[in-house]
């Protein structure tokens, strides 16, 4: 994981702005659902991330970080994009699993338009295949400088 994105001065200002929550978007840009279980695996009473302040968002224009699962197929292009450019700032962008950090098995397929990175402005990288909830968790609080 790494935290020096082109957001780190986004970063910034979510920290002074949103001290105690963070709200996420999920975006399945074409995963395997690998990462989206995990995702829900949060949720659940033994990880509760809601308990950190940070909580799942329906809308875009509700929220704080764009959260990318899967590799990003060429249908899904404009719509990630639309989805981004719908958050107001300050906004973060984290990709989760090895698919959505540098397009994993799926990056050479033909329907396949490579990482998230190239077409959104990623801040944190979350690795994996899927990464555990623990890694996504640290992630997330590293997106937003509490890690």
């Amino acid at each position: 994981m790494d935290g020096k994105g082109p957001g780190a001065e986004l970063a910034a200002a979510i920290r002074r702005r949103w001290r105690r929550s963070l709200h996420i978007r999920h975006l399945d840009s074409g995963s395997c659902n690998g990462c989206d279980w995990e995702l829900a695996a949060l949720l659940n009473p033994y990880y509760d991330i809601q308990r950190l302040g940070l909580d799942f968002v329906a809308s875009p224009r509700h929220a704080d970080l764009l959260l990318v699962t899967g590799v990003m197929t060429r249908n899904l292009v404009d719509a990630a994009l639309r989805t981004y450019e719908a958050m107001p700032e300050p906004r973060l962008v984290v990709a989760v699993g090895a698919c959505a950090v540098g397009g994993g098995v799926f990056a050479q397929t033909y329907a396949a338009h490579g990482a998230a990175a190239p077409t959104l402005p990623v801040d944190v990288h979350i690795p994996g295949c899927p990464p555990r909830p623990e890694a996504i968790i640290q992630g997330l609080l590293l997106a937003v400088g509490r890690a």
